[in-house]
Parts: C-alpha cells; structure tokens; sequence
C-alpha cells in the first residue's frame, strides 16, 4: 500500500512540482490550495492528483480537511508544509492586517496542519514533515518584514519539532529556496531579473520548481531517516547561513 502525503499549496508553482514528484515517487498525494479554483481542476485533470480546497490559516478547516484526506486516501505519512502568501511593504506602511495574513498562512499554517496528523504519525511511529521556509528567513528582505519573520520561524518550528518526533519515528526538515522559475517569478519584469536579482545568483539562473521537489522526494523518503532538524538551502549560492 502507498503512502499518502499532504501537499499545502500544491496545485501551483513549487507545490504543484512537489505534488507531481511525489506522485512519480508512488505516494498518493492530496494537494490542498485556497483560492484559485480553476487552476486546482486543471491542475487534477492534468495530473490526476485530488485537490482539496481548506486554507492553512484556519485550525478547524485543517482539521475536517486532513480528516477528509484519510478517509479517502488513508492515513497521512507525509506531509508538506508548503502554502505561503505575500503582502509586501516597507515596515512603516506596513499594516497589522498584512502583518496577521502572512504571519498566519506562513507560520501558523504550519502549526494547525502539523497538529492535525502529529498524533497518527506518532501511533504509527513513522512521520516526514517538510516545511518550505525560504532564503529571506535566513537573510531577511527590505520589505518583508512579516514573511522573513514568519519564514524564520519555520525554520525555528522545524529545529524544535525534530526534538520531539526524533523517538516516535518522525522527521522534521526544511527547506529555504533561493530564487525559483515559479510562474510569479516570471512575472518580474525581464529587465529586473536580468540586471537584479540573477546577477546575485552565483550559478547565474533561477533554480527549477523540479530541483525542490527533488529535495522533498528525498526527505520525505526512508533514506532520509537519520536526517531531522535540517534546512536545506537551495539558492545557488546566493547566501549561506
């Protein structure tokens, strides 16, 4: 029998790769998202993955949509912690709305996911949790003082969680991408990408969606048993922590 894994935001941009390759791998994968209901059907059509709309956000709905998932799928091995959003400002514009949405998608959705299947991971004694941190919670980012706040804390949510699931069988990594050919990346103007942001990046390109689905397929997988409490930096050299 497969395993099953949870993918949060993983109709779109890295998630989508992640649920693909883990699909590729053998595992039945649920790809849960928020909003975008007609990228979510032609995401399942195209692949033939289930998409489940819950937000991250909201305790209750992570609860009754894991819930979901394991009636239908069975009981959660993996799970991706992987939903993020963006409300960029400069501090002093930023509001305490924009400050609460991305605190709560990036980091609390972290805690009300891990929470709804922490305690089946443990009966079973097997878990593989990997939560999508990023390079701006390593090296902070003008302007995104909520999201390198809230990616910083994955990283610190990881590192403490790793301690506890380390007896029950369960791993706790992260991963902080640097710079990734997602579709909103793209979207920069190609002047900016050019003259900005790819000559910061050492190896000179954006990195692949399909380069951190690798590293997920890898954590998530028995190989990776003795790795817990890491993060990955992929970034092509950009920074080192």
């Amino acid at each position: 029998m497969s395993r099953t894994a949870i993918v949060t935001g993983g109709s779109r941009g890295i998630g989508a790769a992640i649920s693909k390759a883990l699909k590729d791998a053998g595992y039945s994968v649920a790809a849960s998202y928020a909003g975008n209901d007609d990228a979510a059907k032609a995401f399942t059509a195209e692949t033939g993955i289930k998409t489940y709309k819950w937000d991250v956000a909201d305790y209750d709905a992570c609860a009754a949509g894991i819930q979901q998932v394991e009636a239908e799928l069975g009981p959660v091995d993996v799970l991706i912690n992987n939903a993020g959003i963006t409300r960029d400002a400069m501090f002093h514009k930023m509001t305490p709305q924009q400050w609460k949405e991305v605190i709560d998608t990036n980091l609390t959705g972290l805690f009300n996911m891990t929470h709804g299947v922490w305690g089946g991971m443990r009966d079973r004694k097997f878990g593989r949790i990997v939560n999508i941190s990023s390079i701006n919670g390593q090296k902070g980012q003008a302007g995104q003082a909520n999201y390198s706040a809230a990616k910083a804390g994955d990283i610190g949510f990881t590192r403490a969680l790793a301690q506890e699931g380390a007896r029950a069988g369960i791993t706790i990594n992260a991963i902080a991408p640097g710079y990734i050919g997602t579709e909103m990346v793209r979207a920069i103007p190609e002047k900016v990408l050019n003259e900005r942001i790819i000559p910061q990046i050492p190896v000179g390109r954006l990195g692949e969606p399909e380069e951190i689905a690798r590293c997920v397929v890898f954590l998530a997988s028995d190989d990776a048993g003795f790795i817990t409490g890491s993060t990955i930096s992929a970034n092509g050299a950009q920074y080192f922590s």
